[in-house]
């Protein structure tokens, strides 16, 4: 008895391998994937204290600063579209930083197969054959926190595999129209969780697409302002003429509450009822997004 109730629970576990459906891959296929865009961090600014675990300085010694890029994602960033601003030191403490606000110089390119570590640039904050300085009073030591803020455009592409196309739903044939759909997206910050098909009437096909931010940073509509209380993006579908796409009543802009949005694509005109083919539907995201990295150095007093 024993022997049959374990051979009938084996044999229903392996039923329902065989028919549960594979989670919805969230990258891959057409996209390496990933959910990093530019990565900015401190080049070391000094020799680090064993003890502390901080870059130290005397008040008497120099320092360079320099910021290094790295594009972790599939969307290459031209010239001038990184902005980097250093905040919180007073300038004025300070000699031979000309400028506490720069753009990158070069193209940064995209990750790709056959350049998986991504575009790099190194910005620097201090002119070539010079070295920053603290001109500050130092007793004991003083602890410098370095507050970089960094913001570029960015996008993420989207490609929604096999869209069943069905005039009549009630066909079992071909594809099914309301299940979770698969989908390739692009390495980026603002990335795709989910997207399912329904129907919103006869003929009418529609996408519920997820979006998430999936940084630690913020997003907003390139050329507006940064709000705080939520993400902003603008997307394009790859065939406007027939999709209608909304967001919270928005055409072509999406808000991101807790780091999370719903497009709705739905067809402009129905479906002929013998209509019934599977197509791929493209989409993208177009933002610019903002992040803040931080550094400290320490400047001890000198023996003088």
């Amino acid at each position: 008895m024993k022997r049959f109730l374990m051979g009938v629970i084996l044999m229903s576990v392996f039923l329902l391998a065989c028919t549960t459906k594979p989670t919805t891959p969230a990258g891959g296929g057409a996209f390496i994937g990933g959910t990093q865009g530019l990565v900015a961090s401190f080049e070391p600014l000094s020799v680090k204290d064993p003890e502390t675990g901080l870059y130290t300085i005397y008040d008497t010694e120099d320092f360079s600063l320099d910021i290094a890029l790295k594009n972790k994602g599939e969307e290459p960033i031209p010239v001038g579209k990184a902005t980097l601003r250093l905040l919180g030191p007073l300038p004025t403490l300070f000699q031979n930083i000309p400028a506490w606000q720069l753009l990158n110089k070069q193209v940064i390119d995209k990750i790709s197969e056959f350049n998986p570590d991504g575009g790099e640039e190194v910005v620097s904050f201090t002119p070539a054959g010079a070295r920053a300085k603290y001109t500050g009073p130092v007793t004991g030591f003083t602890d410098i926190t370095w507050n970089l803020e960094y913001w570029y455009d960015y996008k993420t592409q989207l490609i929604v595999n096999d869209v069943c196309f069905k005039g009549d739903i009630t066909q079992k044939k071909v594809c099914e129209v309301k299940e979770a759909k698969t989908f390739s997206v692009s390495g980026a910050p603002i990335t795709i969780s989910k997207v399912e098909e329904d129907v919103a009437g006869k003929g009418i096909m529609l996408l519920k697409i997820v979006l998430k931010d999936a940084g630690t940073g913020q997003s907003a509509i390139p050329g507006q302002a940064f709000d705080t209380r939520f993400d902003q993006v603008r997307y394009i579908v790859d065939e406007p003429a027939k999709w209608e796409c909304k967001s919270g009543g928005r055409e072509n802009e999406a808000r991101l509450t807790d780091g999370v949005a719903t497009i709705n694509c739905r067809l402009k005109l129905p479906l002929a009822e013998s209509d019934l083919y599977m197509k791929q539907v493209r989409l993208t995201l177009e933002y610019t997004y903002k992040e803040l990295v931080q550094e400290k150095l320490r400047i001890k007093e000198s023996v003088k």
